[in-house]
């Protein structure tokens, strides 16, 4: 069953008939911790449960104002119990001060008690703050991530990484937050996509045709919060071949292409797409072949001559062409670039394979127009010869 996430989400907004009349809110009290916590207001409900902004009594350790989140199921309380544990440590990760049961007439209730976000969740502050410079989006998402890494080198998914579940904290810095349906992995396969937010998925998921989430799903979720971030708007997903409008840097085009591009392709965890954002852009250099007999072949951009042209000449000269680069490619021809490339002249889709296929150790040559006209040239006349 997929699961919708509400913008109330709570910690972050107040409530919308503050003006009516309301009945005296209760203290709750932890048996985890013996600690006292006077709820103030309502601040956020939904499927998830209901969210109050309150003032923890007899307590100097806490913060003067905390969130604490009320839910009637087990199953989420229980995740993001287990998980706030996990990454207690984790200086990006939403701080869960206290958890604890209580019973009452009408059912358990299952507490946790928050951080307070004080600028509440990152679609509410984009609406007011709009986009955010290349520098500040490169330094949060890198807080994201660290955060993300430990889940995934814990064989762990997030599953909702939306801009509703990220918060922005004291110091405009954001902060991960609501694992409620995070959960682990048997194997490197993934888990069953039973549980996500169908605005936020990759869109194999969210129409069926796969039905497994693994960590590249997450990383999908990183590359729209990259794009929601930079453009300061979070009321539609980026498409991938959107990509070239975004007011970035041609590298951190060319990583969001990939986060959003083809699953097969994505960075495959966070630990991956933090050292892409690390890295410098890599510079594409031409070489030098002798000959194009027996070689894998494909090509990029606008030749001076018909591509058909082009392909033939290659077919006869003993070339095997290939229309998009792959593994097995020796040669890329690069022609002039397409201004309308993701990410600039550099940054067509053969050439960022080019990129990501080095990476995994695979070599490409790529040449010259210039160059290819002359192995063909020289082909043809060893033919002549040889007739």
């Amino acid at each position: 069953m997929t699961r919708r996430v509400s913008r109330a989400d709570p910690r972050l907004r107040g409530s919308a008939d503050a003006a009516t009349p309301r009945p005296p809110l209760p203290t709750l009290y932890s048996n985890e911790t013996g600690r006292g916590y006077r709820l103030d207001r309502l601040i956020g409900k939904g499927g998830f449960g209901e969210i109050y902004l309150a003032t923890p009594t007899h307590a100097a350790s806490l913060p003067p104002r905390v969130c604490v989140k009320i839910s009637h199921r087990i199953t989420g309380w229980l995740r993001e119990a287990y998980f706030a544990e996990l990454l207690g440590r984790q200086p990006r990760a939403l701080r869960v001060f206290d958890r604890f049961v209580e019973p009452e007439a009408t059912g358990t209730r299952y507490c946790l008690v928050m951080e307070y976000a004080e600028y509440g969740d990152l679609a509410t502050w984009l609406d007011a703050k709009g986009a955010q410079p290349e520098k500040f989006v490169r330094q949060e998402i890198a807080g994201i991530l660290e955060t993300l890494d430990v889940l995934h080198r814990g064989q762990a998914l997030h599953r909702d990484l939306t801009p509703f579940n990220v918060f922005v904290c004291e110091n405009e810095r954001l902060k991960l937050g609501d694992f409620g349906i995070a959960t682990h992995q048997a194997s490197r396969r993934g888990v069953t996509a039973d549980a996500f937010n169908v605005l936020g998925a990759p869109t194999e998921i969210a129409w069926g045709r796969v039905r497994k989430w693994q960590q590249r799903d997450d990383i999908y979720q990183v590359g729209q919060l990259i794009a929601m971030l930079l453009r300061g708007d979070v009321h539609s997903p980026m498409r991938s071949r959107d990509v070239r409008g975004l007011p970035c840097s041609d590298h951190l085009k060319e990583v969001i292409h990939r986060c959003l591009g083809a699953r097969a392709k994505r960075y495959q965890a966070a630990g991956e797409l933090i050292a892409a954002l690390r890295a410098r852009p890599t510079r594409l250099h031409t070489g030098r072949v002798q000959s194009l007999k027996g070689r894998h072949v494909s090509f990029t951009g606008f030749l001076k001559r018909p591509r058909r042209e082009a392909i033939a000449a290659a077919t006869r000269s003993g070339a095997l062409v290939q229309a998009s680069p792959g593994p097995s490619t020796d040669i890329l021809v690069r022609g002039r670039p397409n201004i309308l490339q993701v990410a600039g002249k550099s940054g067509g889709l053969k050439l960022m394979e080019i990129r990501r296929l080095a990476a995994k150790g695979h070599r490409v040559t790529i040449i010259g127009e210039a160059l290819f006209w002359k192995l063909v040239a020289r082909a043809k006349a060893r033919r002549t010869r040889r007739v």
